[in-house]
């Protein structure tokens, strides 16, 4: 008899239906909300909720706990005594927009944001606003040791950067209008901070899904990290105006086979040049080298240099087997729509959308129809921040002046000790990676139904 109900009851394991199978198998489930807890309360229940999202991910660490989820109320939340970010030890799901008592999920309704401001900026350093640290790493694996999700947090550097002042009236500035919430971005004086949004320090060796994200105004990339292995999607996130490049993901098997972006239905706008001389960087999406891609259903915008840099060239061996592949795209107002290495004569060869595939290899596009020019009715231009468009649309170079003299007395004293000698330019700009609107940026979520980013579900 206990033989035969030893036997029922594996029968009854054995056949679990799948999605009870899967609940099984999920971690933990926490909370966190601005009304929670600092001490005293464990995270796993609504009414016990922690205040700090770094302190249920210091919980999630230390028990190991690879696929559990975090669940984030309403509110701005800057990590550990508030310095301005968070890090990520785990595989786990991330996951922003709940109410204050998680009955109801909507990203854009109830926004979970990390928003640093001014006096973050001594605080979080080099880190990512969300920083993944190496313990996601493993060097020998070939195959994905977990998946990390992060959905629905809205990422704004725009109150923690340097910018000059919201003076039209001093061309110094950047300045174009008064419906401008800044002048230009500092680039030099006083040193600008730089650190990415989303961030991996060293490599990640699993799965990444990134999707329902704000990623705005960044100083230094928007979402930049390493792939060992596994798996990369992200999708349904508005990527603008940031500074380098919106999406760079390196690829870090040295087979150059373990890694894969699927990067769709973004909204990616204003990628803005390294300096305001705008003469490299400033790319929507960027191909990095050892790691396959799609770049799919986009709307890329105004991208200050390119809107999709195919500029890194693998060994011969890597090009033969990479795959980065473009198709269904619409593209409006950038430099350039595609950007590839010259031909010769050292500069960049820019390609049109309505080009990609008369004029680009098979080798490096295996895959590029249906690449757009994106209608000037399109719904997605009414809900961009018009100001904001039209200044980029006429963006200049106001003044630019050189002061360089050889025969001055510090340059000849200069010369005869065998220094360089030295002069000074002087470079004026219309706009130059000015801060987005935050609330502007959420209205993006679902402007053109089937392409860039649409409304989380």
């Amino acid at each position: 008899m206990k033989k035969l109900l030893s036997v029922l009851m594996l029968a009854a394991v054995l056949f679990i239906p799948a999605n009870l199978q899967s609940l099984q198998a999920a971690g933990k489930v926490y909370y966190v909300s601005k009304d929670g807890a600092s001490r005293g309360a464990d995270g796993l229940s609504p009414a016990t909720a922690k205040k700090d999202i770094q302190a249920v991910l210091n919980i999630i660490k230390e028990n190991k706990e690879n696929g559990a989820t975090v669940r984030i109320g309403e509110g701005n939340f800057l990590g550990y005594t508030n310095a301005g970010y968070i890090e990520i030890a785990n595989f786990i799901t991330l996951e922003g927009g709940w109410n204050a008592d998680f009955t109801q999920r909507d990203p854009l309704k109830y926004i979970t944001r990390i928003q640093p401001g001014e006096e973050q900026r001594g605080t979080n350093g080099s880190k990512g606003l969300i920083q993944t640290t190496r313990d996601l790493d493993n060097v020998m694996s070939k195959t994905p040791q977990g998946t990390l999700i992060i959905d629905g947090i809205m990422l704004d550097m725009g109150l923690e950067n340097f910018y000059k002042p919201a003076n039209p009236g001093d061309e110094r500035f950047g300045c174009p209008s008064a419906a401008f919430e800044t002048g230009r971005m500092e680039d030099a004086t006083p040193p600008q901070i730089q650190h990415q949004i989303i961030h991996s320090d060293g490599w990640i060796a699993g799965n990444v899904i990134i999707r329902n994200c704000l990623i705005a105004n960044s100083s230094y990339f928007g979402i930049q990290f390493g792939s060992r292995c596994g798996e990369v999607e992200i999708y349904n996130c508005v990527i603008i105006s940031n500074r380098y490049a919106g999406c760079r993901i390196d690829g870090g098997d040295k087979d150059g086979k373990a890694s894969h972006v699927n990067f769709h239905h973004n909204t990616v706008c204003f990628s803005w040049c390294r300096d305001k001389y705008m003469e490299d960087m400033g790319y929507g999406y960027e191909f990095m080298n050892k790691i396959n891609g799609d770049v799919h259903h986009n709307i890329f915008i105004g991208n200050n240099y390119a809107a999709i840099a195919r500029t890194r060239i693998d060994t011969k061996e890597f090009e033969a087997i990479k795959k980065t592949n473009v198709y269904d795209n619409y593209f409006f107002l950038n430099a350039a729509d595609l950007q590839l290495p010259s031909k010769g004569g050292g500069k960049w060869t820019n390609v049109k959308c309505s080009d990609f595939e008369d004029m680009v290899d098979e080798q490096t596009l295996p895959r590029a129809e249906n690449n757009k020019e994106l209608p000037a009715d399109a719904p997605v231009l009414k809900a961009l921040d018009k100001d904001y468009l039209e200044a980029f649309a006429n963006l200049k170079i106001i003044a630019q002046s050189q002061n360089f003299n050889p025969n001055s007395a510090s340059n000849q004293f200069r010369q005869a000790t065998g220094q360089n000698m030295q002069g000074s330019e002087v470079r004026r700009v219309s706009m130059y990676g000015n801060r987005y609107n935050f609330d502007k940026a959420l209205k993006l979520f679902g402007a053109m139904p089937g392409y860039g980013a649409q409304k989380p579900k």
